[in-house]
């Protein structure tokens, strides 16, 4: 095994693998659910994916300049580390690991709930939903401890496979709808601003993961270059689909239909295509789930490995196998991925998914925080210029916007991200120490 150092065989991400990485990671199965959730909430409701759609457009505006004065392994944590420090940079690694590791647990969960469509038996046993979570966690992670080169191929394809379903029930929706069955503007009693707050941070979920293609620049063929044209192009392809195909579904279900789904894709394409259309988005849904889980396992291995060049995990997260992966920090990320679906799966199923999807959105939030803040560190050290106006402009939304999107998950969640972190700190100390020696 080597410990540390590049690939020999070169960058091996390039444009389509890098965007594949970004939306396959932030299309997965969020959507699927979106619709569900955002029912009670009526037009309003589907507003809140202009506006989330607008604040992540800042924030990969913001890492596309900090990817191109840093084009290093590492995403988020590497921005911050040159732009606020050790102790920073140690906070984001480890809120971030924590989303990746949440993040791929809970979709091995809703995996799991699609496969049940199929499988009844499987859903209706904890335990044996809980094996096949660990077993679909495991051989994804073997699939990444094997190559990039595997792994980002995987990804491509299915990326485009759980585009398609997306894109099917885009048509269907709109070649069917009926617009008397669209609800009223704001059927709640929240003040407007406050259900777009609320709506915001609830699909917020599902536009997670775009900035996972910055994570791999080691692997990259350019990356100053390459990592601003992925996301630009991830943002705009996850925000255009999103939209449309909730309003499709806002267009052939009645919302009071909705917010009893548990699947509200399946229910607008068997009220199109009967039980067929049904069984296709499900497939769908499991390829869209799968795709999420692989890119998010794959980020999961590649920021402690960050960390540690940079002294701020074990020197043992530096081991990789023959084919160059970081086999010891994916190996841990999976085990606890295991530990964590162990802990959660006496909640249920959905109860277990909503906890670990808002500790990954919270988490992954405030590595957005932190890096618009690092790059306020580099901006001073500009030469004044209408472009340098543009960019402190620009951070400073995407920190606005960050913060607004954290406040709106709520004390609970943000009570246990604190807590978290404050478990972190004490391994910051043993780690700075054992580097000094």
């Amino acid at each position: 095994m080597q410990t540390e150092g590049k690939k020999e065989s070169g960058s091996e991400i390039g444009f389509w693998r890098g965007w594949s990485i970004a939306v396959g990671c932030a299309i997965g199965s969020g959507i699927f659910m979106m619709p569900t959730l955002l029912a009670p909430y009526g037009m309003l409701g589907l507003a809140g994916w202009l506006v989330a759609g607008v604040g992540t457009l800042l924030v990969v505006l913001s890492l596309s300049r900090l990817a191109r004065r840093i084009p290093k392994i590492g995403g988020p944590y590497a921005y911050v580390q040159a732009g606020l420090g050790d102790f920073a940079a140690f906070l984001v690694a480890w809120t971030y690991w924590i989303a990746c590791i949440s993040a791929a647990s809970g979709i091995a969960i809703a995996f799991v709930g699609y496969l049940g469509v199929f499988l009844p038996v499987i859903t209706d046993s904890s335990v044996l939903s809980l094996l096949v979570s660990m077993a679909l966690i495991w051989i994804v992670v073997g699939l990444n401890i094997r190559s990039v080169e595997g792994s980002g191929t995987f990804q491509v394809v299915t990326t485009i496979l759980k585009i398609l379903p997306l894109l099917f029930m885009i048509v269907l929706g709109f070649a069917n709808m009926e617009p008397e069955v669209l609800p009223p503007l704001n059927p709640t009693e929240l003040h407007p601003i406050a259900l777009l707050a609320t709506v915001t941070t609830l699909v917020m979920w599902s536009f997670v993961g775009l900035e996972t293609a910055t994570v791999p620049a080691d692997n990259m063929a350019e990356p100053d270059k390459m990592i601003p044209r992925v996301l630009m192009a991830s943002v705009f392809t996850v925000l255009i689909i999103y939209f449309l195909v909730s309003l499709a579904i806002a267009l052939v279900v009645p919302a009071e239909e909705l917010i009893g789904s548990t699947a509200p894709f399946a229910v607008a394409a068997t009220k199109i295509m009967g039980p067929v259309g049904g069984a296709v988005i499900t497939i769908g849904a499991l390829i869209s789930t799968l795709g999420s889980l692989n890119a998010n396992t794959l980020t999961a291995g590649q920021v402690p490995l960050a960390a540690a060049k940079d002294h701020l995990l074990p020197v043992k997260f530096l081991t990789l196998s023959q084919s160059g992966t970081p086999i010891f920090s994916f190996l841990v990320s999976g085990g606890f991925m295991t530990l964590l679906l162990c802990l959660n799966y006496t909640k249920g199923l959905v109860a277990a998914f909503t906890f670990m999807a808002m500790l990954s959105t919270l988490s992954t939030l405030m590595a957005y925080a932190f890096s618009a803040v690092a790059e306020f560190y580099f901006l001073k050290r500009d030469r004044a210029s209408p472009e340098r106006n543009r960019a402190i402009v620009l951070s400073s939304a995407a920190f606005l916007y960050s913060f607004f999107a954290i406040w709106g998950a709520g004390t609970e969640i943000v009570f246990y991200s604190f807590m978290l972190i404050m478990i972190g700190i004490p391994f910051y100390a043993l780690v700075r120490e054992d580097s000094r020696d």
